[in-house]
């Protein structure tokens, strides 16, 4: 049965921030799947939360900095390979913000499954490649350096 025949289908709705100082990108080292892995800070959208709310939760949450979003810079689709049962993969909908770091807490607890965070250079995260959480990872990094940047304007939560 197809969506359009009545299934029920939804994608997963996730936040992630590109946070730069010095040059550096703020970056956190995850378990997921069975990996380690990198990846933005990032995470799912919560009810009744809007996308900037939880952009700079989420990085929180994650790193311990507290941020100001400075941009939006893309929204990005992507599904993931099928699971083990042959299932279809999980489908995302990312939207990725710029943001400027503004203090840190090294005492917050970081999320579960975050091993920690760190600051990586482009190039050096570029050649862990492999070990990206998942393709959006360097697509947004790679449209930040190009300088996409749009007004956070664009995105509205209505009440």
């Amino acid at each position: 049965m197809t969506y359009r025949e009545g299934r029920f289908w939804q994608p997963d709705v996730t936040v992630a921030t590109v946070v730069v100082r010095e040059g550096r990108l703020l970056m956190v080292e995850e378990r997921a799947n069975g990996r380690l892995v990198f990846n933005q800070p990032a995470g799912h959208l919560e009810p009744d939360e809007s996308l900037l709310d939880a952009a700079r939760r989420e990085t929180r949450e994650e790193t311990g900095w507290d941020v100001r979003l400075t941009g939006f810079v893309g929204a990005y689709q992507w599904q993931a390979e099928r699971n083990a049962d042959g299932g279809n993969g999980r489908h995302y909908l990312r939207f990725a913000f710029a943001a400027e770091p503004l203090s840190h807490d090294p005492a917050l607890p970081l999320d579960d499954g975050i091993v920690q965070a760190l600051w990586l250079t482009p190039a050096e995260l570029q050649a862990q490649r492999e070990r990206h959480r998942s393709p959006l990872v360097w697509q947004a990094v790679q449209d930040f350096l190009a300088g996409r940047r749009y007004p956070l304007s664009m995105l509205q939560q209505l009440a």
